[in-house]
């Protein structure tokens, strides 16, 4: 038995239509030709967010002129706080290589669903406040717009740059 007929077949993604942080409507269709790195978070995340987005950015670096074959996208969990201000603003000040992706509840719904991510927003207090506990994969979507594989938070940067860099330079 060849080794293509036991691998498991992983079918994650799809088409979305989202708002960039620009305020422009856009779908998957809009990346085709470029590889996607996909991190799903929110702006108000303390903690795994800030941290995967600068190691994504510093794998980014790290793969150097290969890195502009990819778009680093970051897709909210919190659309109700996340409008494509808000994100222009944290994405820009902090991780600028990423494009940041929101939409009506419904939407980003769905494409969490697509993508398999977890995340549920609980009440954190009085005050109003709340956290979105989420999954923290990092998705390579190909040129295509297909799956290619994903990064669990605690990959380090060099290894991802490694695997970005020998995709990307094989699929040229």
């Amino acid at each position: 038995m060849s080794e293509q007929a036991i691998r498991p077949t992983v079918t994650l993604g799809g088409a979305f239509h989202l708002t960039d942080h620009f305020g422009q409507a856009v779908t998957d269709e809009a990346y085709r030709g470029r590889f996607m790195l996909i991190f799903f978070g929110f702006s108000h995340c303390k903690v795994v967010c800030p941290e995967n987005l600068a190691k994504l950015s510093q794998a980014l670096e790290l793969a150097g002129a290969d890195a502009s074959d990819v778009q680093p996208l970051y897709v909210t969990v919190d659309p109700d706080r996340d409008d494509p201000a808000t994100l222009r603003r944290f994405l820009e000040e902090r991780f600028p290589r990423f494009l940041g992706l929101t939409g009506e509840k419904a939407e980003i719904d769905r494409v969490k669903k697509l993508f398999k991510v977890y995340a549920q927003r609980e009440e954190a207090g009085p005050d109003g406040d709340y956290d979105v506990p989420h999954s923290a994969m990092t998705f390579l979507m190909g040129r295509d717009g297909t799956y290619v594989t994903h990064f669990a938070d605690v990959v380090p940067a060099e290894r991802i740059a490694e695997n970005l860099r020998a995709r990307i330079e094989g699929a040229a």
